[in-house]
């Protein structure tokens, strides 16, 4: 098998299990599998992906985008993660300005947030979605 057909394991570091498990498995709603013997915890992603958090010291984490959901209606997906307590970021930066959250740039929207972790995850949606 190429890695081209290869299912994808997104991991991400985290510092509080419990913490970690209620954020993505309550707020963002995403299916609990499992933890393994390491304590990572693993929750399925569409089209057989896997997101595998891994316990780790603090300081791990990546200040760029970790992992982005396509969407297809940002707004109201937005709105219905506010409603679970989620937190967007807003940023005012040249060429780098969001509105309502949102930033609009080259035919996709997107938007980002952090998990308890610091980690930065975002929503995005393309033209035709």
């Amino acid at each position: 098998m190429s890695l081209a057909e290869s299912t994808i394991s997104v991991m991400l570091p985290i510092t509080e299990p419990t913490r970690a498990q209620e954020f993505y498995g309550e707020r963002l709603e995403l299916p609990f599998d499992r933890k393994d013997g390491e304590g990572s915890l693993m929750f399925r992603l569409g089209g057989g992906a896997e997101l595998v958090l891994r316990p780790l010291p603090a300081g791990q984490q990546s200040t760029n985008t970790a992992m982005s959901f396509e969407v297809g209606d940002l707004p109201a997906e937005i709105s219905r993660l506010e409603g679970r307590g989620v937190r967007f970021e807003d940023y005012d930066q040249p060429g780098f300005t969001t509105v309502d959250h949102i930033l609009e740039s080259g035919g996709e929207r997107a938007a980002w947030f952090l998990d308890p972790d610091g980690n930065v995850l975002c929503l995005h949606e393309t033209n035709g979605t």
